[in-house]
C-alpha cells in the first residue's frame, strides 16, 4: 500500500519550456488486442529452502530499463521537448513509461506520494544521456488539492501538459461481503477520482494554450474488460470497469467538443510489478506466487503499447489496446 504518513510537498521545477500547439484533423477510431511478447525470464521457486529466503520484488527504476533502446522512434518526433505528465512513476509501469519517454527526448513529470524512486530514476536518465528530462513531482492523488497544486506548478513553470498519462492504480484485499469502506474509498479515489481530476485538468491545461494534438492515455487493467474469480480484487475490477467507461466517454466528448485532442486505454493484464506485493502486503509468499502461474507481462511491454499510441499519426484514434501474456507456465 501506499505510505499513509507523508505529508505531501509542492516540488520546485525546472524553467518552462516553449509552448506548442497542433493542428486539426480528422479522426478515425481504431480498436487494438494486442498480446505481448512472451516473458521468457525465470523467477526462483518458492518450493523447499527457497521458502524462508528473500523475496524479490520487482520494479525498482535499475529494472525498468529493459529492452526500450535510446534509438529515436518514427512518429515521436513530433513530442520532443513537450511535456508529458506521468502519475504512479516512482515504480512498475509508471517508472517504465516515464523512461521511454525520456529517452524519446520528452519533458517527463513524474509523480507519487514518494519521490525517491522517480528521483533515483532521474539521475540514471541523466547519467545516460538520454535526450529528455524526468522531473520528480511529489503528489497525493488522494488529495484533490495536491492534484491541483501539481497543475498549477507545470503550468507556471512549465505552460502546460500536452500529454496525461494516468498510470497511479491501487488494489486493498476488500471484498465485496467483508471488505472495509476506507479500503473502497481509497481504491476509488485512486483509481477513479484522481484519474478523472487529472484527466480534466489536463484538457483544460491543452485547451487554454490551443493544445489541438494533445493524447490522455488511460493505464487500465484486463479486470476492467472481465471479473476475475477472485473475491479480493472484485472492488478492484468495479474500478477499473469505471475507467473502460471514463475512457470510451472522454473520446465522445472530445468529439463534441471538435477538438483533435486523443484518448487511449492501455489494458495490460497481469504486469511483473509490485502489484501483488502491495495487495498482499501481509503475506509476501502469496504475493510472488501470483507471478508463479503465469509468464508475466513485463512494464516495458505496457511502455512500447504507450510509445505506438502517441507514435501514430494524429488522425488516428487508438481507442483501447487489451495486452495478455502469450502463455501460461506450466
Amino acid at each position: 500500500m501506499w505510505p499513509s504518513t507523508e505529508v505531501p510537498r509542492a516540488e520546485p521545477l525546472p524553467e518552462a519550456g516553449p509552448k506548442w500547439g497542433g493542428s486539426r484533423r480528422n479522426s478515425e477510431f481504431v480498436r487494438v488486442q494486442a498480446p505481448a511478447p512472451t516473458v521468457t525470464r525465470e523467477r526462483p521457486s518458492l518450493g523447499g529452502p527457497r521458502r524462508n529466503s528473500l523475496i524479490p520484488v520487482p520494479g525498482s527504476p535499475s529494472e525498468v530499463g529493459g529492452r526500450l533502446g535510446t534509438m529515436a522512434r518514427p512518429g515521436m518526433e513530433r513530442w520532443r521537448d513537450r511535456l508529458a505528465l506521468v502519475t504512479g512513476a516512482s515504480g512498475g509501469i509508471g517508472a517504465a513509461v516515464a523512461r521511454a519517454l525520456v529517452q524519446q527526448g520528452l519533458k517527463v513529470v513524474g509523480c507519487a506520494r514518494t519521490v525517491g524512486n522517480i528521483e533515483e530514476l532521474a539521475a540514471e536518465c541523466k547519467s545516460a544521456g538520454y535526450p529528455g528530462t524526468l522531473i520528480p513531482y511529489r503528489c497525493d492523488l488522494s488529495n484533490e488539492e495536491d492534484i491541483l497544486s501539481m497543475f498549477s506548478a507545470v503550468r507556471s513553470q512549465h505552460s502546460g501538459v500536452d500529454i496525461c498519462i494516468n498510470n497511479a492504480g491501487m488494489a486493498r484485499p476488500d471484498t465485496l461481503l467483508s471488505g472495509s469502506t476506507s479500503g473502497w474509498k481509497e481504491m476509488f479515489n485512486v483509481n477513479v477520482l484522481a484519474l478523472s481530476i487529472c484527466t480534466r485538468e489536463a484538457y483544460q491545461s491543452m485547451k487554454e494554450r490551443n493544445v489541438d494534438d494533445g493524447h490522455i492515455i488511460n493505464i487500465n487493467s484486463m479486470c476492467g474488460h472481465r471479473v476475475p474469480p477472485q473475491s479480493v480484487i472484485h472492488f478492484y475490477s468495479a474500478t477499473k470497469y469505471a475507467v473502460t467507461a471514463l475512457t470510451e466517454g472522454l473520446r465522445q466528448e472530445l468529439l463534441e467538443a471538435q477538438t483533435h485532442i486523443r484518448a487511449t486505454c492501455i489494458s495490460p493484464g497481469l504486469v511483473e510489478t509490485q502489484f501483488a506485493f502491495k495487495l498482499h502486503d501481509k503475506d509476501p509468499e502469496q504475493a510472488a506466487a501470483t507471478y508463479e502461474h503465469i509468464k508475466c507481462l513485463k512494464p516495458e511491454d505496457v511502455a512500447e503499447a504507450v510509445l505506438y499510441v502517441l507514435s501514430t499519426p494524429p488522425h488516428v484514434q487508438v481507442g483501447d489496446i487489451q495486452m495478455r501474456p502469450t502463455e501460461q507456465v506450466t
